[in-house]
This record gives structure tokens, C-alpha cells and sequence, in this order.
């Protein structure tokens, strides 16, 4: 027994030496690892920017050099590669590989050149370009009621130009694509239309305008002209079409039926000096291609004011687009009567330099059946303690049926609120919907709403130096908590007016009004 004991206490502690020396020796191979070849990158992220770009990144390799890149049209990675980069420093990422062609899809791969040691295996994603964007902004001064003329890069490879609506075909000439333009005949007036300019099968450009009016159909106004009594002597469905030049109207303009007052031509909006719309009897009204300015407009009121009590019947459509909005006192639109509004359509326009003693748009009374603010770029309205949106519960109270569905889309606000009092959104109807999407809120320090209103769809706004937006601390404040940046747009010149993004996800992403994503 005594020597069984010995056997095996001699062999318990060989097996505790060999075990510790075990324990060492892995030890030491697990913090030297040396491999015979870098390891592969991961997570390749592959982003189309600028149409026909691909911006690229993945996590470091720690024993790399440099990584290369190769990028094919098929999923093989067969034959010769469309792009091959050589020698990227990881500090080199997102790196941005340009000029791909459009509407193609492509595969790409990256590798890690060792440090030491072979390179790494290649990882790979999968991407597809956007149509391309060679066209030009359509010249507005050429523009005419049947007629557009396209520019694109002298001597660029294209074969035709279609325009809808209408099936209009247009087949380039040589001397077309030596000069890079080309003029489509035969149109209608005030038409909306798509241009596509095409190589074959691939898009190289799309282009969107709206033809003139036909002056001949329109009544005409010029700046000696008294616009007031114009509109009050219009006709039911009458287009008012103002040349350009100055009108200074200091006065409250009556809308007493449903008109449209529009600039002659976009390229040089008639500027209108001081006037108040005041919109009654159920009327519509359509401003376009107008310069609005509110320096002298009558004791410093709002812009559009729905003016009478109707709870019998809606008042028609507001539609204003393509205007540039300036130094209004209290606001752009204010419905203080009990007026129902068939739909407000806020487009394309300009504001800026709005105090807003009142709030900027401000339905108290009153209540829009749809509200659509999209695509415009509001700058410096910043009066200390006033909202930009409100919608009061009196509009409830005066139309008990009517939920009013509000979208606020694609909008740029710089500078719009400049106190953590102001709100961006005072809706306090009983029933409503909002969404507000894929909007740029930058240099604010106001919030969104205490108000709890009924948030449909927040997502993919972008703040900058707004914090209060993400993370007010205001007692029941509404907070984004979606999907949301907070990036630096790099803006062109905003103490300008030029509101042009430099930064490629934005841009990429659809972020902000179009106009400065172009």
C-alpha cells in the first residue's frame, strides 16, 4: 500500500510540471501568433455616392501594409477587372473609387497586403451604380412654352433623349452630340415633364422642367399695373401672370376666388414688395415663381391669411412653389378663422430672414386636410419664442371629423429656432398624422414638441449643432429616436444662401432639399 501511495503521488506531480509547462508554452504562442499570411478585412461596406462612385470601407488588419482593391462586372471575378487599386493605406478609408458606368452592377473584392507575411485571402460585396447625371440644369432663360433646350457635355457618347409625357423620341445628331445640346419642339404649355437623355440602353441623364405659359392665354401684368384690382376683377380659374420687374404693393391683396399669380419665367422672378394675401369666399390660390419680400407689408402681418369663417365647405387648394419668402414680420401662413383647407402643397421655395413674431406657419382656427412641406430650404428665422409649425386644437374643435395628415420631407432649416423654448412641431389637433423624414436641422437649439403630437414616421433626418432635436431634456419633449446623423453638411456659404453639401452620405442618402444635392 505505502508504495502504491508513492507510485501515485509521483505521478500526480509529473502530470502538475507537465501541465504548468503546457500552460506556459500556449500562453506564450497565443500572444506572439505568428501566421504565415495577414488576415482577411472584414466587414466590407460598399456605398454608390455621386450616381456612378463607390465609396468603400472595412476594419484594419493589424499585420497589413496596404490593401488592394479589384472590381469586376460579374460575380466570378473572372476575366479582366473594370478597376484595380494597388497599395491603399487604411488611413486612405472610406476610400472613394469614381467614374464607374451607370446602372450596372458590379462585385468587388479587397485583400490585405501582409506586413512580413503572405497576403490575406480577398473578401468581397456586391453593388449597382445609379443611372447617371450628365445633364445640365435646364437653362430657364430659353425656356419657352413649347420648347426646351438640354445640355449635357460637349462630345459625350449618347444616342437619344425621350421626354415624358408624350413618347416624345429624339434621336441625336453628330453635330447634337458634338455641341452637347439639343432643342425639343412641339410641347405644351405649363406641363410638367421628364427628359431622359440615353446611350443605348443606359440613362446618362434625367432632367425635370415645366414649360411657360402660353401668354396669350394668360392675363399679363406689368409693374406700373395695379395687381390688386387685377386679382380682385379675375375671373374664377384665372392665371395672373406678372413680368418681371418690381411691384410694390404695400397693401392687403383680397382673394375672393380661386387664381393663380405666377412670375412669366423662373430665370428672373417679378419681385412683389409688401404684399398680404388674404384669401376669402372658399377660394384657392396658386403663388409661383415670385419673389415675395415683407419689409413693407401692412402692420407686418403674415403672407397668406385665410380671412372668414366657413365650417359649411373647404376652402380650395394653396399651392406655393419655386418663391423666394423674405423679412415677413410674423409669418408665412396664418389661418386664425375656422377654415377647413382642402390641401396645403409648400414646394421648392426659399425662405429666409422670417422673424416670425407669430409662428412661421400657424393654423390656429383652421385645419388642412393634407399639409405637404417639401423640398424647401428655410434660413434665419429665428424670433426667440415662437414654433415653426403649429397646428392648434381649435382646428379640431371647429372640424371634429377631419384628421389632417402632415408631411414635412427633404427640407433644409438652418438656423430656424433659436431659443431651447421654441418648438418645431406645436401640433395639438385631436387628430392627425405627421411625418417628417429625410430633413437637414442645423445650427437650432429648439426642440421638436411637448406636446406628445402623433409621430407616423421619423427617420433619416440629419442634425447639426442641434442637439435638442435627439436629446432635449424638456420635461415630456419629443425625442428622434429612429434612425438619424448627425453630420456636418458643409455647407457651400450659408451667410450666402448657398446651401450646397459637400458630404457624400447625404448627398448619397437623399438627405435635405434636393436643390443643393444637384
Amino acid at each position: 500500500m505505502n508504495t502504491n501511495k508513492i507510485l501515485l503521488a509521483g505521478l500526480l506531480l509529473a502530470s502538475s510540471i507537465g501541465f504548468t509547462g503546457c500552460k506556459d508554452d500556449l500562453f506564450t504562442e497565443i500572444t506572439t501568433l505568428d501566421v504565415p499570411r495577414a488576415f482577411s478585412p472584414t466587414d466590407l461596406e460598399a456605398i454608390v455616392v455621386e450616381k456612378t462612385g463607390v465609396r468603400l470601407n472595412w476594419r484594419a488588419v493589424s499585420n497589413a501594409s496596404s490593401y488592394s482593391i479589384e472590381i469586376f462586372e460579374n460575380a466570378e471575378f473572372t476575366g479582366t477587372a473594370v478597376r484595380t487599386i494597388e497599395k491603399v493605406m487604411f488611413a486612405q478609408l472610406p476610400y472613394t473609387v469614381p467614374g464607374l458606368s451607370g446602372e450596372t452592377p458590379y462585385w468587388v473584392r479587397v485583400k490585405a497586403i501582409g506586413e512580413g507575411v503572405d497576403e490575406s485571402k480577398w473578401i468581397s460585396t456586391t453593388f449597382k451604380t445609379d443611372a447617371e447625371q450628365i445633364f445640365q440644369n435646364v437653362n430657364l432663360k430659353v425656356l419657352t412654352s413649347t420648347s426646351v433646350t438640354l445640355d449635357w457635355p460637349a462630345g459625350a457618347t449618347a444616342t437619344a433623349i425621350s421626354i415624358s409625357p408624350g413618347n416624345i423620341t429624339h434621336t441625336l445628331t453628330s453635330g447634337e452630340l458634338a455641341a452637347g445640346q439639343a432643342v425639343i419642339e412641339g410641347l405644351s404649355p405649363e406641363t410638367d415633364y421628364t427628359a431622359k437623355l440615353t446611350s443605348g440602353t443606359k440613362t446618362r441623364g434625367t432632367r425635370t422642367f415645366t414649360t411657360l405659359m402660353d401668354l396669350s392665354k394668360v392675363t399679363t401684368v406689368s409693374p406700373g399695373d395695379d395687381l390688386a384690382a387685377i386679382v380682385a376683377n379675375a375671373n374664377p380659374g384665372a392665371t395672373i401672370a406678372l413680368f418681371p420687374g418690381t411691384y410694390n404693393i404695400k397693401a392687403n391683396v383680397t382673394v375672393s376666388k380661386s387664381i393663380s399669380i405666377r412670375g412669366t419665367n423662373p430665370a428672373n422672378k417679378p419681385v412683389v414688395n409688401g404684399a398680404i394675401f388674404r384669401i376669402r369666399e372658399l377660394a384657392g390660390l396658386t403663388l409661383r415663381d415670385l419673389v415675395l419680400d415683407g419689409a413693407d407689408a401692412p402692420d407686418g402681418n403674415q403672407a397668406i391669411i385665410y380671412d372668414q369663417d366657413n365650417t359649411n365647405a373647404s376652402y380650395e387648394s394653396l399651392l406655393v412653389q419655386d418663391c423666394e419668402i423674405t423679412k415677413y414680420v410674423k409669418g408665412v401662413l396664418y389661418g386664425s378663422v375656422k377654415a377647413r383647407v382642402a390641401s396645403v402643397t409648400i414646394r421648392g421655395n426659399i425662405f429666409s430672414e422670417i422673424k416670425g413674431t407669430n409662428d412661421i406657419f400657424d393654423f390656429r382656427n383652421s385645419i388642412a386636410d393634407t399639409f405637404l412641406f417639401e423640398n424647401n430650404t428655410v434660413y434665419n428665422t429665428t424670433d426667440p419664442q415662437r414654433d415653426f409649425f403649429r397646428m392648434d386644437s381649435g382646428g379640431s374643435t371647429a372640424f371634429s371629423g377631419v384628421k389632417s395628415i402632415i408631411t414635412i420631407r427633404t427640407n433644409t432649416f438652418y438656423n430656424v429656432i433659436n431659443t431651447a423654448a421654441g418648438r418645431m412641431l406645436y401640433i395639438r389637433l385631436a387628430s392627425h398624422e405627421i411625418n417628417f423624414t429625410k430633413n437637414i436641422i442645423a445650427k437650432s437649439v429648439g426642440y421638436y414638441s411637448k406636446e406628445s403630437p402623433t409621430i407616423a414616421t421619423m427617420a433619416n433626418n440629419n442634425y447639426f449643432e442641434a442637439p435638442n432635436f435627439t436629446a432635449s431634456a424638456t420635461a415630456g419633449a419629443t425625442n428622434d429616436k429612429g434612425t438619424f446623423t448627425t453630420k456636418d453638411p458643409k455647407f457651400a456659404s450659408p451667410s450666402t444662401g448657398n446651401f450646397t453639401i459637400s458630404d457624400l452620405d447625404l448627398k448619397a442618402n437623399g438627405i435635405g432639399d434636393p436643390r443643393w444635392r444637384q
